[in-house]
């Protein structure tokens, strides 16, 4: 009867998966298919069936919180007594069990939570000048290679090979390394990567510990094993000792963190390694509705290289719920407040704060959607990262920009201070560094310039009370008061709220309501992802970020950074969405379509040439598809480059505030001779039509800008 118990509710391929005999066995399991689920109830139907001991099993995970969960539906199913750990936390209750014969009664080195004094110090005596930031890649850069099995001597050819973009030349990574290396053991402690050698070494060097290893652990099971490194695996193979009783379970379609080492390799050759392995796919998907399952399938049907052999097609099991929806916003800012906006009425209309996220692609993307959450009065919890404002680099910077206020004359444009108080700390605007923390770090404070733009691009009306209103000052002391207005509202403490974290912390977690933002190329993916492999990562975090929502999934980016600012492209590994099927652009907020068109958003359009539906914002800017011939009126192009530049120029505003290029090219195609045909070009607003719609209407009829200049001097 517990055997039925074990079984009941299990779908055919989980109890394909649950009865399969010992030996290996391999679970690709899709997101929500329930491989939790299905491993736990093989370990609880072979103890139950007296097939094995629930001592004798050993299954690992990367993550303390997965392995609890698991340990607590083993307990629930009767199961009690599984050893159920991550890698480090099983590779330490051995070194510790075996540490007083390994190492002949001495005690064992002291563990190090992070590596990143050590390096710092090592650097130093490498002759390197490393930062906090530059600490913490060179730091990354040395677990990479611990966990590729990689030695210092060798780590210059294999980082080469794997294409790594090391923060210092990779000689000098190489001393560093070996500089490390010695001074830990000159301060008797150990690293992570240690701790898992040690463990490796004490089966491989040592019969004994390795009878005894085996004689306890026969029966392995092994989660995410698309995420095992090479010396994860190496440790696999010595608990094994030859033996084949092991079951994977893994999606290579979720393989994301190859930057750290690790490979979906394992998983891939798995069958081909073990020619009676037993294969079973589960793919029926019992989080998410099947209209963000479709989505899901359409973003991953598109991908390329090794994983996308064991790519699988999810088949929802929910009931129908409402199409992902697309929305196109002018810039970042108008996104994020779209965004803060919508939070606020799920939560009004019942969904919990605690079940809706919003996820992003970098660290530095966050602040955005702090400060929108912020001005909303919408609680929230910043995952997996600081807040923007706690960073230690933000809040050096922030001291930098209130000291410039001293140093740089007080009619320099806003974003020019702003960029030169940077460039005082090192900052270079141009020339984003290598490593992973280093160019976060780099980010951040890109960031603050792009609030400065924005800032200095949309002056408010500021209200004075009777006697009227008076534009906002645009300086840099009064952007300093802007900055610590937001770390004030952003420093207010909250209990539960709306998640916001990176496609990365947002693994092996769901949401109800997830809104996936800034799919805008260059962002997702990443500008420095340059090669194929790096570039099917990219895609398979969209695939993550889709995979996390149940019922409700919202996609968006801004046209630009900035109000004003260059155009930007959508991810290119959006599905291609049409107006009879999958995600539906620039709807109503509930998912309908608008009734009436909303001049806030900007509105599906079609090619003017070939009838193509139109998502991208320069596209739509000139109504045409990139591939579809232009009928560009080059003279009136120049003119209009010339009458910009003399404009921004009396305004003392970056050209771009005026009109980008985008919109310019737009103008010389569709020579816009009415207000209707030019707030048809999308990005232009009645605002820009008040401001500049008469100098457009007299160029695109011939006139010059020098024709306009006198004009204007006349009046």
């Amino acid at each position: 009867m517990r055997i039925e118990a074990v079984l009941a509710g299990l779908d055919p391929e989980q109890r394909t998966a649950v009865t399969a005999p010992a030996g290996p066995v391999c679970i690709l399991a899709g997101a929500g298919t329930g491989k939790t689920r299905a491993i736990t109830h093989r370990i609880a139907y072979r103890t139950s069936s007296g097939e094995i001991s629930p001592r004798h099993v050993l299954a690992v995970t990367f993550t303390a919180r997965a392995a609890a969960e698991m340990r607590a539906r083993l307990t629930a199913l009767g199961t009690a007594g599984v050893q159920a750990r991550t890698f480090h936390a099983a590779a330490l209750r051995q070194v510790r069990y075996f540490a007083p014969r390994l190492l002949s009664g001495r005690a064992m080195p002291e563990l190090m939570e992070s590596k990143v004094r050590v390096v710092g110090l090592a650097a130093a005596r490498a002759g390197v000048r490393a930062d906090r930031a530059a600490a913490r890649d060179l730091a990354s850069e040395i677990e990479w290679a611990k966990s590729s099995l990689v030695e210092p001597g060798e780590y210059a050819v294999a980082a080469a090979k794997a294409l790594r973009e090391p923060p210092f030349e990779p000689a000098k990574v190489a001393e560093v390394f070996a500089a490390y290396e010695s001074l830990k053991r000159r301060q008797g402690v150990i690293d992570f990567e240690d701790l898992l050698r040690a463990a490796v070494w004490g089966i491989e060097e040592h019969p004994d510990v390795a009878d005894q290893i085996r004689a306890q652990y026969r029966h392995f099971v092994v989660d995410e094993y698309q995420d095992v490194n090479p010396l994860q695996q190496r440790l696999l193979e010595a608990w094994l000792g030859g033996r084949d009783d092991l079951t994977v379970v893994g999606d290579a379609s979720q393989t994301i963190y190859s930057f750290t080492g690790a490979t979906s390799g394992y998983l891939i050759d798995f069958p081909r390694k073990r020619r009676d392995a037993v294969v079973v796919r589960l793919v029926r998907d019992y989080r998410s509705t099947p209209q963000v399952v479709g989505l899901a399938n359409a973003v991953i049907r598109q991908a390329r290289g090794t994983e996308a052999k064991l790519r699988l097609e999810l088949v929802g099991q929910r009931p129908a719920g409402p199409e992902p929806e697309l929305k196109i916003f002018p810039d970042e800012p108008g996104e994020a407040a779209a965004v803060a906006r919508r939070c606020r009425e799920l939560i009004a209309s019942g969904t919990p704060a605690s079940e809706i996220a919003v996820l992003f692609r970098t660290n530095a993307q966050s602040e955005a959607y702090e400060e929108a959450l912020a001005e909303a009065e919408v609680p929230y919890l910043v995952r997996g990262g600081e807040r923007f404002f706690e960073r230690a680099e933000v809040r050096q910077a922030m001291v930098a920009l209130r000291a410039a206020v001293r140093s740089i004359p007080g009619e320099t444009p806003l974003v020019e201070a702003v960029v030169e108080a940077l460039a005082a700390t090192g900052w270079n605007r141009h020339q984003p560094p290598p490593g992973g923390a280093a160019r976060e770090q780099w980010e951040a404070l890109a960031a603050l310039v792009t609030l400065a733009e924005e800032y200095a691009s949309t002056p408010e009306i500021l209200p004075i009370g009777e006697a009227g209103r008076v534009q906002r000052e645009v300086s840099l002391s009064a952007f300093n008061d802007e900055l610590a207005r937001r770390v004030e509202q952003q420093h207010a403490p909250t209990v539960a709220g709306v998640t916001l974290a990176s496609l990365h912390s947002a693994k092996g977690l769901e949401w109800d309501a997830v809104f996936l933002v800034g799919l805008a190329d260059g962002t997702l993916p990443t500008t420095y992802a340059k090669t194929p492999d790096q570039l099917e990562e990219e895609r398979r975090l969209l695939y993550v970020g889709v995979t996390r929502a149940r019922q409700w999934l919202w996609l968006s980016y801004g046209q630009s950074r900035a109000p004003g600012g260059r155009p930007r492209r959508p991810c290119r590994f959006l599905p291609q969405l049409s107006r009879s099927g999958g995600p539906s652009a620039d709807r109503g907020e509930r998912g309908t379509p608008s009734r009436k068109p909303d001049r806030r958003r900007p509105q599906v359009s079609s090619c003017r040439i070939c009838g193509a539906t139109l998502l991208a914002g320069a596209d739509r800017k000139l109504g045409r598809c990139p591939t579809c011939p232009s009928d560009l009126d080059e003279d009136l192009y120049q003119r209009l480059q010339v009458w910009r530049a003399s404009t921004a120029a009396e305004l003392k505003v970056p050209a771009y505030v005026v009109f980008t290029d985008a919109t310019l090219v737009a103008m010389a195609e569709r020579r816009p001779a009415d207000p209707a045909q030019l707030l048809a070009i999308a990005g232009i607003g009645p605002r820009k039509l008040g401001q500049y719609g008469e100098a457009v209407f007299a160029l695109v009829a011939g006139a010059s800008p020098d024709d306009l200049a006198q004009k204007n001097f006349e009046s």
